[in-house]
């Protein structure tokens, strides 16, 4: 039940903020810090996130994310929410799931590390311009570190129902491996057997294999073979 403090409390802040939008001072600081944002963050996706993903969905989503992010930040960071609202709005995006299918990991940690530097952008007002761009830099950085091909080797994996179910022993690795190489064209590194069919003679297998094509295949993203009914 609201007491009248509250409502007292809640025309004050909402004073505050008309009183920060009406100061030029604090548009302009607004503006700089907008487009700091704006392009450390256009940054991240355009040249580290959508050449590998290919997902124009998502390109638009993060954009749009990081623009409502930041100025929902930085319009009520005067309000009494600071930190708290931050936090917030990580558990906000935290659990989103959308409705047609789950987020992938990748996703899911570009869109953190989006919603950070947005919340970091408009929030940390009593930082000078120097450390609020060495904190920029660095998250580029990171970025550029981890989607580095030099820093890790590509490895992805795919799901495959196998035949050959003689060779899953494991004194045949080799063979199954030489044999999966031969027919999927894939430099196979390494296998995981998963669930064995003695009936249909077919096992669920992981393999492991080394790609050089810079895009990410999301087929390989599944986690399951979908039945034959869906």
């Amino acid at each position: 039940m609201n007491t009248p403090f509250d409502s007292i409390t809640t025309a004050d802040d909402m004073q505050q903020v008309a009183a920060a939008m009406s100061d030029p001072s604090s548009v302009g600081q607004m503006i700089l810090r907008f487009f700091i944002n704006f392009i450390v963050v256009g940054l991240i996706i355009h040249f580290f996130y959508y050449p590998k993903s290919q997902r124009r969905d998502y390109y638009f989503t993060f954009t749009l994310i990081n623009v409502s992010v930041f100025f929902l930040t930085f319009l009520l960071g005067s309000v009494k929410l600071k930190i708290g609202f931050a936090l917030g709005i990580f558990a906000i995006f935290g659990i989103i799931r959308y409705r047609t299918e789950s987020v992938p990991i990748r996703e899911m940690t570009y869109l953190f590390v989006i919603i950070a530097i947005s919340v970091i952008n408009a929030l940390a007002v009593q930082m000078d311009y120097l450390t609020l761009g060495v904190t920029n830099v660095l998250f580029v950085l990171s970025c550029w570190l981890m989607e580095s091909e030099n820093w890790l080797k590509r490895v992805k994996c795919k799901l495959v129902k196998y035949d050959k179910i003689q060779l899953i022993t494991p004194d045949k690795r080799d063979e199954m491996i030489e044999d999966l190489q031969q027919r999927t064209g894939l430099n196979v590194t390494r296998i995981e057997i998963g669930s064995i069919d003695f009936i249909k003679d077919s096992a669920i297998i992981k393999i492991y294999y080394v790609d050089n094509e810079p895009t990410i295949n999301t087929v390989d993203l599944l986690r399951r073979i979908p039945r034959e009914d869906e």
